[in-house]
């Protein structure tokens, strides 16, 4: 058996694994498990009464979190001509086309967080998926990623300011970052409750039952949090 540290068995008796928490209590929980020497991040864990293996039943998209996450995000920006010079001024970290492409073909590089890309240049990009796909980097157009020149500026804004995008794994469970410790747990629970209304508003119409079925909230070195799943619910409408 593995052994448990000591700071880690300290924070770990905060939490009752057997208890449902409310939302308002699982936030206060996890900021005062949160004890490492760092800001640690919040991350939440939604299980959904979802079926991946079926296409109709893959939850996919994402969210302007209101807060933010916390992270300095490193915005890459597929683009050219006046396109490139709105995604410059919007606060892209790097902008290109050819140049960027061969970068990220011959050598592999991604030294970013997120891709966007112009529809005009997804011909040549599409060619780097067997590189940015598997990490999460691919320019999608149904996470909003790719863009026409008109939301290519507002794009890389919400991007920078914190906007996040999910996919449901194969247990039919969805995992993101919700932002910080160190932020007001006002600016947390906000956060959450975006994060699960934009879940509620994607339930597939072919999933039965209950949807949301579970969820967690944990700190990056902390233990889980179980949630009430209906008070989740009913945070997420409000």
């Amino acid at each position: 058996m593995a052994k448990i540290g000591k700071r880690y068995a300290a924070v770990r008796k905060m939490v009752d694994p057997n208890t449902k928490y409310s939302l308002d209590q699982a936030v206060g929980l996890v900021k005062q498990a949160a004890s490492a020497k760092f800001d640690e991040g919040v991350d939440l864990a939604v299980r959904l009464g979802v079926d991946p293996k079926h296409a109709d039943q893959m939850v996919r998209g994402a969210v302007a979190l209101p807060h933010g996450t916390g992270k300095v995000v490193r915005v890459l920006v597929f683009a050219q001509g006046e396109a490139a010079r709105a995604a410059l001024e919007a606060g892209a970290d790097f902008v290109g086309a050819d140049d960027l492409i061969q970068k990220i073909e011959t050598e592999g590089w991604t030294g970013f967080d997120k891709a966007v890309a112009t529809r005009d240049l997804m011909g040549k990009v599409g060619k780097l998926g067997r590189v940015l796909g598997p990490r999460g980097l691919m320019p999608n157009p149904k996470i909003g990623t790719v863009v026409g020149p008109d939301t290519l500026a507002q794009t890389v804004r919400e991007l920078k300011g914190g906007k996040i995008d999910f996919r449901v794994e194969k247990a039919g469970i969805v995992h993101a970052s919700v932002g910080k410790a160190s932020m007001p747990a006002e600016q947390l629970r906000e956060n959450i409750e975006a994060l699960v209304g934009t879940l509620m508003k994607l339930k597939p119409a072919s999933a039965k039952g209950t949807y949301l079925r579970g969820a967690a909230l944990s700190s990056t070195m902390g233990p889980g949090i179980r949630l009430d799943p209906s008070a989740l619910v009913r945070a997420g409408e409000a």
